[in-house]
């Protein structure tokens, strides 16, 4: 789950929120309503020094689909947490767009990158967040990423962001990326919006549905509630 840059064109594909995909059409998700949220350039928050002295025990994510209610891992990862209840207090992820879904060997859905490209992150006065040091990594565990789990994308070891991606089937990814919570309310939501598939651009310009690609049902996170 490393941080990707994706080419302009899925840009586009996310303005535009109807996708017009050339494959065999598949139902809407009948349980999202309309996304009206753009790519944007990540707003500016200060990063937290400090451990917050009270983690938070559950994030909502309001998204177009419905609430997808986590409840964390608390004092196993206090750095991580106390940098997205920073991130999700100050609105860095109002009216962002989730970027990628796979569904093929690996089954995440990816968010919390404004610019929905997949490469940028958190951000003050312009200059990037130092990344948030690796906790919490399921070093071991048979299922290193069960349906269900919650954990943070990365571009290598320490550097995680902002990016977040939900797990909804079980995946055997390496033990790299940080646990910081479990979906206790959504993970249907999550399943119907992976049903609708996901999409890349072909080399004749149009969009087919692939593996690994921007989610074909156009997904926004609304606000997070973090308590």
């Amino acid at each position: 789950m490393k941080r990707t840059l994706v080419i302009a064109a899925v840009i586009v594909l996310a303005a535009s929120l109807t996708p017009s995909v050339s494959a065999a059409t598949k139902e809407p998700v009948k349980i999202c309503s309309k996304a009206t949220s753009k790519p944007h350039a990540s707003p500016s928050v200060l990063q937290p020094k400090t451990v917050a002295k009270s983690l938070p025990t559950t994030f909502t994510f309001v998204t177009n689909c419905g609430n997808i209610v986590v409840e964390t891992v608390g004092a196993k990862a206090p750095q991580t947490l106390t940098a997205l209840a920073t991130l999700a207090s100050r609105g860095f992820y109002n009216s962002t767009l989730c970027h990628r879904l796979t569904t093929q060997g690996l089954y995440v859905l990816q968010c919390g990158d404004p610019t929905a490209s997949g490469s940028s992150g958190p951000v003050f006065n312009r200059k990037p967040w130092t990344g948030i040091p690796d906790e919490n990594l399921p070093v071991g565990q048979s299922i290193t990423y069960p349906a269900g789990t919650l954990a943070m994308a990365n571009s290598g070891k320490n550097t995680n962001g902002s990016q977040v991606f939900f797990v909804y089937e079980d995946s055997a990814l390496n033990p790299y990326y940080t646990v910081w919570g479990r979906i206790t309310s959504g993970l249907d939501i999550l399943r119907a919006i992976a049903a609708a598939g996901a999409a890349k651009q072909g080399q004749d310009g149009k969009y087919y549905y692939n593996g690994d690609g921007f989610p074909v049902q156009t997904v926004e996170i609304r606000r997070i509630i973090v308590r």
